[in-house]
């Protein structure tokens, strides 16, 4: 492969975006691609939102995603997806989570969160939804939506050979790593 894919991965503080973007490279690189990632964390500690750029191929020389560039835009909440849609490619993919929060600086004014946001989107963009919060209920652990959302991001890259449950092992504490296992492969069946 000698050119280069991009995926960003956005969503709201606390969501564990940057857990699945370093899960993510660490099978990118046992596949043997040069990867490259870049986070930006804001104000996510107060709910801010949140980004990581997954960039891999033969040679990557930047880890950061001109707008235009990403390949999959994986949003772990709605009004993330339509902020960051204008970093998709015209034929690109975006897997959504079909979640709200409302930013503070939309609850402090009183103002409404955004209605239709998924008609814009599937108006634009080849829009794959997903439930991640309501899965990762199911299972028990609200906090597995994030590999949930993982899950569905693999069935799109050509990683097959890759055993991520073995890096999930090596990246979650001990008493999670069954559950965010399961979660991984509920994902994978999503799409």
């Amino acid at each position: 492969m000698s050119k280069t894919k991009n995926i960003l991965i956005v969503g709201v503080g606390g969501q564990g975006s940057i857990l699945a973007s370093n899960i993510l490279s660490m099978g990118l690189i046992e596949a043997g691609f040069d990867v490259k990632m870049a986070e930006i964390h804001g104000m996510s500690q107060r709910g801010g939102s949140v980004s990581s750029q997954v960039r891999y191929g033969e040679k990557v020389f930047s880890p950061i995603i001109i707008k235009g560039e990403a390949d999959i835009i994986v949003a772990f909440e709605l009004m993330e997806a339509l902020r960051w849609l204008e970093y998709l490619k015209p034929d690109g993919k975006i897997i959504v989570n079909d979640y709200k929060i409302p930013p503070i600086s939309i609850t402090s004014k009183g103002i409404e969160y955004p209605k239709n946001i998924m008609k814009e989107l599937e108006s634009k963009v080849e829009v794959y939804l997903i439930d991640g919060y309501k899965y990762a209920n199911k299972l028990g652990n609200a906090k597995v939506m994030n590999i949930i959302m993982l899950g569905a991001l693999l069935k799109f890259l050509d990683l097959e050979e890759i055993d991520f449950n073995e890096i999930i092992e090596s990246a979650v504490k001990e008493k999670f790593i069954d559950v965010n296992i399961e979660a991984l492969n509920y994902g994978k069946s999503l799409i």
